[in-house]
């Protein structure tokens, strides 16, 4: 009599892992500065740390500018100490280019389409071009990445900080209505110089993308005694826009990388923060709409084997390390509150919530007890974030 029942089991068991689709997870970091502007190595260089480092699509978003003209970079003391001309001579060999005059040692910066030509892989590796379009008020700053951009944004200035971030929305807006391109912006590092407010992301129309989690060392991830951390700005700026029928904002995460010559938490390194991006296809318009879906996790090192969300409920499930523990929390807003609760918590590599008929949207964090390597902050433990849903 035993074995029928076991037969149904396992026939449940195949049935219910049938209803999850097949995901094509596709790392990439938004986030990333060469001598272009004030990173401290060549685009190609850092280019390649990210391919060989198994990441899928990386964006070079130097600080108001799109890496286009002719520029011939002069050496600095602190560069011969990290002796990035040799490193990059030896790995480019004639692809570099240099020059000597009185006062110093140059070197030909390559500009976007050289770079993408020589080290792109549409079938492996995609080479977003970006620009941080870098501006401030009041000695506030104001940054703001534009994926995909093909016409450089120059700074806006403006009488808040309001103003010049929504002068730039609506300026990246236009561009991609007047070439139709899929191209987005999203709000970089809020409390970098605690430059932006809730209040101020409250009132944007049309930004659907902030940075939930930056590795840079000095962008206050985590708040102070007078300033909120970023998850809590994210569930107050989300409660607005629902109630505002105003498309939730998503949360991005990024290693902000300057500096690829010493490992330290003081400096700004590779491989702190990245998107997972759920994209049978590598490419650029097939990226930004599975982005703009909701179709991506956040992640500073917890890899999601599985994001699976219906009408019923957000299915979790973490591919697991051997000696780490897991904690997958739900959270979400429900009618009737004015604050994000915890639906659930569970300790486990994996779990499901089902959507109650008071939640109005749900997301979900997944803590774990992984140090990671090379923290921006002592202590920091590896952590994802799953972006939220609309329970209808």
């Amino acid at each position: 009599m035993k074995k029928p029942i076991l037969l149904f089991i396992l026939i449940s068991f195949i049935s219910c892992k049938q209803e999850f689709p097949k995901q094509y997870w596709q790392k990439g970091n938004l986030h990333t500065h060469s001598f272009w502007s004030d990173g401290d190595d060549f685009p190609e260089m850092i280019i390649k740390w990210y391919k060989n480092n198994d990441y899928q699509f990386i964006a070079l978003s130097d600080h108001n500018t799109m890496a286009s003209r002719d520029y011939w970079y002069k050496l600095k003391e602190k560069d011969n100490q990290n002796k990035v001309l040799e490193k990059y001579q030896k790995s480019l060999g004639d692809w570099v280019e240099t020059k000597i005059d009185s006062t110093g040692m140059f070197v030909r910066l390559k500009t976007f389409k050289e770079y993408q030509s020589k080290l792109e892989d549409p079938n492996s590796f995609l080479i977003i071009q970006s620009e941080e379009v870098t501006s401030s008020f009041e000695n506030k700053p104001v940054h703001i990445n534009v994926t995909n951009i093909k016409e450089k944004i120059e700074p806006f200035k403006g009488n808040s900080v309001y103003e010049v971030m929504q002068q730039t929305l609506d300026e990246v807006h236009a561009q991609r209505k007047k070439l139709d391109i899929p191209m987005f912006a999203h709000i970089n590092h809020p409390n970098f110089g605690y430059g932006i407010n809730v209040e101020d992301l409250k009132k944007l129309n049309g930004e659907r993308f902030f940075e939930l989690y930056n590795g840079h060392p000095k962008v206050n991830n985590e708040g102070d005694d007078m300033n909120m951390d970023l998850e809590t700005m994210w569930d107050l700026i989300n409660i607005s826009y629902y109630n505002d029928n105003k498309p939730l904002l998503l949360g991005i995460a990024t290693d902000d990388s300057h500096n690829y010559h010493v490992k330290s938490k003081a400096n700004s390194n590779t491989g702190r923060g990245w998107v997972m991006v759920n994209s049978q296809k590598l490419d650029t318009e097939s990226l930004i709409n599975a982005m703009e879906a909701g179709d991506f996790y956040s992640s500073s090192g917890v890899i999601l084997k599985q994001v699976f969300q219906n009408k019923e409920k957000l299915f979790i499930e973490v591919e697991p390390k051997e000696g780490i523990d897991y904690e997958i929390i739900f959270m979400g807003y429900r009618k009737g509150s004015y604050n994000i609760e915890v639906l659930k918590r569970v300790k486990d590599n994996s779990s499901s919530y089902t959507f109650q008929e008071d939640d109005l949207f749900v997301r979900a964090k997944i803590n774990s007890t992984d140090l990671k390597e090379n923290p921006p902050r002592l202590g920091e433990t590896k952590q994802a974030w799953v972006q939220p849903v609309i329970v209808k």
